[in-house]
């Protein structure tokens, strides 16, 4: 069975939040939008927010995430998490950017592969 782009993608976002909250982790959101994009999961890791950037493939030799998160998808994405930051006053907590990136093939096992803390917040453009 062959899933539609979204239908896997919100698949993988589903897999990769049971795998984090196995490891420990709490939701905060889930499919979070903001006027500067969506976040994919905002997860807390003991006292850290994280904001996850879920990538879904099917075939494992696209699987790598190096080729996946691009330097205007990180911008974006840390630009709606400081604006999730300002929305829910938490400039207290400290925060990192992960990426979960899952696997579903045709045939065989799904795989997960987390990435703790796999790029920093951008400086602003002046």
């Amino acid at each position: 069975m062959t899933l539609g782009r979204q239908e896997l993608g919100r698949k993988g976002e589903r897999l990769a939040e049971r795998f984090l909250r196995r490891r420990g982790m709490k939701t905060v959101a889930r499919r979070y939008d903001t006027p500067l994009g969506e976040i994919d999961l905002v997860m807390q890791d003991g006292d850290t927010l994280v904001f996850v950037e879920v990538k879904t493939r099917t075939d494992p030799a696209h699987a790598d995430p190096n080729d996946n998160i691009r330097a205007n998808q990180q911008r974006h994405l840390t630009r709606a998490a400081r604006w999730f930051i300002h929305h829910k006053r938490a400039e207290a907590l400290p925060c990192r950017f992960d990426v979960a990136l899952v696997v579903i093939p045709e045939a065989g096992d799904v795989e997960i592969r987390h990435f703790d803390n796999a790029f920093g917040p951008r400086a602003r453009s002046r």
